[in-house]
């Protein structure tokens, strides 16, 4: 038995992200609805967010507060992982 991934254009995505924001149903009520599992609707919606949060500079100061607190947050855990690189090659050059 062949297991194939289903695909979802983006517009489907963002017309189901819509029917949840929209109101009057949840997100398992929505899913259900469309044939989806909960937990792709929930990924979808956490990905827009974070799309939205990161295509920044917003007006509004929370959601540039909260865009910049993330993008920091990224900054600083690529400034650690390289640090710990940086640290490793050293140690093996020096063998």
């Amino acid at each position: 038995m062949v297991d194939k991934q289903r695909r979802f254009t983006d517009d489907f995505k963002r017309e189901a992200i819509r029917l949840v924001d929209s109101g009057g149903r949840g997100i398992e009520r929505t899913a259900r609805d469309l044939g989806i599992s909960k937990s792709s609707l929930t990924r979808w919606m956490s990905e827009r967010r974070e799309t939205d949060l990161l295509c920044g500079p917003h007006d509004d100061m929370q959601k540039e507060l909260a865009r910049l607190r993330r993008e920091n947050e990224l900054l600083r855990a690529e400034r650690d992982l390289l640090k710990k690189a940086a640290a490793f090659f050293a140690r093996e050059t020096s063998r």
